[in-house]
């Protein structure tokens, strides 16, 4: 009898072990699909409440259906400070904290090789969704956190915000902004034991991937297409990277075993960003 209780309460430790994020609360931009679905419901999986705020409104209710109690949705777009000052209120009062923001919303924009043909008005919208909807995010935050004197900001960066030519001119130079802010903000809310950070994926299989395509030409030609270009350029061999690899960095980021990183640029990439295999050394 003795070794059965003792053999129960192991695996209530153990499954409580398994609860990174219990009691939290955690708020995902841009958590209707992608990578932020991903974050989204890894974080209710390991216990934590969610808000997702989105502008698919049919795929973020799906996604709140299909896990139940404790996650909410909200139609927001992050370039509308009123959108995101009702979302962290609404978190704020539904769920009386918050714990966790997830600046997760943004965009690519078209593929455009010669700059001479960028039209102005695509590069200030991927501005204005990626880097001021990044900052709009960690202002709310920092507003709901700083009471508390404690919390995690965690940004979607990208390769394409450490070294170019990996994306379009708006994109990468958004990102690169990304990963100034995220060291900017955690240099001004270390005081407040709020930690900011990013992390930043090589190239995943979302349909942000191919957004620049017509709906009707995103085929699964179209997709294998880029899973083979991205395979046959990455470091990393053998593995492909998926949202749920993204998802689980900014896990390890959003829980207490990440307590003493702040200003961190977590590279999820195999190695692409520190490898440059044009001259073929090793391959």
């Amino acid at each position: 009898m003795k070794d059965l209780v003792m053999a129960s309460a192991a695996s209530i430790v153990s499954t409580l072990s398994c609860q990174r994020l219990s009691g939290k609360v955690a708020l995902v931009t841009g958590g209707a699909s992608g990578i932020g679905e991903s974050i989204a419901r890894l974080f209710h999986q390991h216990g934590a409440k969610v808000c997702i705020v989105d502008l698919q409104d049919n795929l973020g209710q799906n996604v709140c259906n299909s896990l139940g109690d404790n996650i909410i949705y909200l139609h927001g777009d992050v370039t509308s400070e009123d959108d995101i000052l009702r979302a962290v209120d609404l978190t704020v009062d539904k769920f009386g904290r918050l714990d966790i923001m997830v600046n997760n919303a943004g965009l690519s924009g078209p593929p455009c090789p010669d700059i001479r043909d960028l039209d102005l008005s695509i590069f200030e919208r991927v501005f204005d969704v990626n880097v001021k909807g990044t900052f709009i995010g960690m202002k709310h935050a920092a507003r709901a956190m700083i009471p508390q004197n404690k919390g995690s900001i965690i940004s979607i960066c990208s390769v394409a915000g450490s070294i170019g030519g990996l994306g379009p001119h708006a994109y990468t130079g958004s990102k690169h902004a990304v990963l100034g802010l995220t060291k900017s903000v955690a240099a001004e809310l270390g005081k407040h034991g709020i930690r900011v950070n990013c992390v930043s994926p090589y190239g995943v299989a979302t349909g942000l991937a191919l957004a620049h395509l017509p709906e009707e030409e995103r085929t699964e030609d179209a997709w294998v297409g880029f899973r083979s270009f991205v395979a046959r350029n990455a470091n990393l061999q053998g593995v492909e990277l998926t949202t749920d690899d993204v998802a689980n960095a900014v896990l390890f980021l959003a829980s207490e075993e990440a307590r003493y990183i702040s200003g961190a640029n977590l590279l999820v990439d195999g190695g692409f960003t520190c490898s440059n295999h044009s001259l073929r050394v090793f391959r």
